[in-house]
């Protein structure tokens, strides 16, 4: 007898088996997610004690090396991430210490610093009789702000009133915090995501530069602030995602990104990709935006399952990843900036005259290029296809006999054919004029990773590099909208909270521009 047969007839009765196994699901995925944030907190654990050990060794041998400075400074990025990504887990879920320490005093804050005063009032009379409210008191929470510049408190007073009447007490609720029960007010969490992602500052260095303003702040309340901040701001990268995947046209580019593997004291290879829709150099008025996504290394399923919901055209490099994607649904569109790349190195390297003659004949192409940026698509495929479609029937051929002139192993071989191999979509922007000549715009966009890699070095771990990635995407389209990054967090994390989730793009930057024009950065 099947198993269905096995199935009761009555409606009733089948409801009551489906709830019975949604509750089961239910507590198969929370005991699932208990066991990782239990792995999490063991691994933290670990890491501390490895930590502890390496400063108690230094301070019996002294620093014999760099080495041991840089181990160091690898175990504080770990800590960070791993205590981030605990953050992250919701709190029921995880794990209670084995032996819970004594509750910490929470400091206060420091007085010297500024206080203002945010009173919020509440009506005069009892909204259960109407009868007027006599004052009881009032209570005041301290939250840690940062303005531009300088450091303070913002003491949010609620006044306490009591009707003589119906002895009810009326008092306006707390407002929400970014961070549940946490000090950080919204524009101090911009500034510490913005100095940790923008301005390449891990956070134990956070932590020395607010020890100096007279702010004791642990690293691990950064990195449990980090990690309550990313949560938050997910919904929005998602939202985010969604605009840019939904383009006729993206650049896409990758870079290597270090990253440490806990337990291990050694680093394994991360990736960072990029995806930018960027339509203004075609006259478009659709907001440019860029998506950044983490993969642990470089294969081909990553960009594949990235663009997944794509169609559309993909300016990007010869990573053979990409070339897998090719087809009905994407097509590709290569970069001369590449190509010109090559024959540069070259002609640096031997004064090649052939070398210069390739770069003469392809700024000629870079030329045409500059007289039209910005104008309308259908312009621009006029003028290439009447400027530049000669110039490029020209240049195949120049490099066709060019070819059969040089040995095969040669650098100048190599290159002309690197150009050739790929002449369809090297061609492809001339027939489109949607499309761009190079993917300056992803390389452009990745530029902030670069700049990250010489200050930091690696990242702490899996769930750092994608806590990154989402940053990074929020910060990249905030400047490509010629928002102030810190603002435009600021003004987020001030709101997001209490927003509505499925008016969640009201938050994307554009959006924010139009109701924000303070914001925008100075031309």
């Amino acid at each position: 007898m099947s198993k269905a047969a096995d199935l009761p007839n009555d409606v009733e009765a089948l409801k009551g088996i489906l709830i019975e196994r949604e509750a089961a699901l239910a507590e198969r995925s929370t005991a699932l997610e208990a066991a990782k944030a239990l792995v999490l907190s063991q691994k933290l654990e670990l890491e501390k004690l490895r930590f502890e050990i390496a400063c108690l060794k230094r301070m019996k041998y002294g620093r014999s090396s760099e080495q041991l400075e840089a181990q160091l400074t690898q175990m504080q990025l770990t800590l960070e991430d791993l205590e981030a990504s605990l953050a992250e887990i919701p709190e029921p879920i995880r794990p209670v210490p084995k032996e819970p320490a004594a509750k910490p005093v929470r400091r206060a804050l420091p007085a010297h610093l500024p206080r203002q005063d945010v009173v919020h009032e509440t009506a005069c009379t009892c909204p259960g009789c109407g009868t007027a409210l006599r004052r009881l008191g009032e209570d005041v929470s301290e939250m840690l702000e940062y303005i531009p510049g300088r450091y303070q408190v913002i003491r949010h007073v609620r006044p306490k009133f009591c009707c003589a009447a119906c002895q009810k007490i009326v008092q306006v609720a707390a407002p929400s915090r970014p961070i549940a029960r946490g000090l950080a007010g919204p524009g101090f969490l911009a500034h510490v995501l913005v100095s940790k992602y923008a301005d390449h500052l891990p956070l134990y260095r956070q932590s020395q530069i607010y020890a100096r303003e007279g702010l004791e702040l642990d690293r691990s309340t950064l990195a449990d602030w980090v990690g309550g901040a990313s949560e938050l701001l997910e919904p929005l990268v998602g939202a985010l995602g969604r605009y840019v995947l939904a383009a006729q046209k993206l650049h896409a580019d990758d870079t290597p990104v270090p990253v440490l593997c806990p337990g291990r004291g050694s680093t394994k290879q991360g990736r960072l990709w990029t995806y930018v829709r960027d339509d203004r150099p075609a006259g478009s008025s659709e907001p440019p935006a860029v998506l950044f996504r983490y993969s642990p290394d470089r294969k081909g399923e990553r960009p594949r399952t990235h663009l997944a919901s794509f169609l559309g055209v993909l300016q990007a490099d010869a990573y053979a990843g990409f070339d897998r994607l090719y087809g009905e649904r994407i097509q590709e569109a290569a970069c001369w900036a590449h190509v010109r790349r090559k024959f540069y190195d070259i002609h640096v390297a031997l004064a090649s005259p052939i070398a210069a003659e390739a770069l003469d004949r392809i700024g000629r192409l870079y030329g045409i290029e500059a007289e039209i940026r910005g104008k309308p698509a259908e312009e621009r495929l006029a003028v290439r296809q009447t400027r530049a479609g000669p110039e490029l029937e020209s240049l195949y051929a120049w490099l066709h006999a060019t070819a059969t002139t040089l040995s095969r192993k040669s650098e100048l071989a190599l290159a002309i054919r690197y150009a050739l191999s790929r002449w369809a979509a090297l061609t492809r922007y001339r027939d489109n004029g949607r499309l761009e000549i190079d993917n300056n715009a992803a390389e452009r966009a990745l530029r902030v990773v670069a700049l990250g890699r010489k200050n930091w070095l690696f990242a702490g771990s899996d769930d750092g590099g994608e806590r990154a990635a989402a940053i990074y995407s929020l910060l990249g389209t905030a400047k490509l909208n010629d928002l102030d990054p810190e603002g435009y967090l600021r003004y987020v994390l001030e709101r997001i909270a209490d927003h509505p989730i499925n008016r969640i793009e009201e938050l994307l930057p554009w959006n924010v521009a139009t109701q924000l024009p303070s914001l925008r950065l100075a031309a």
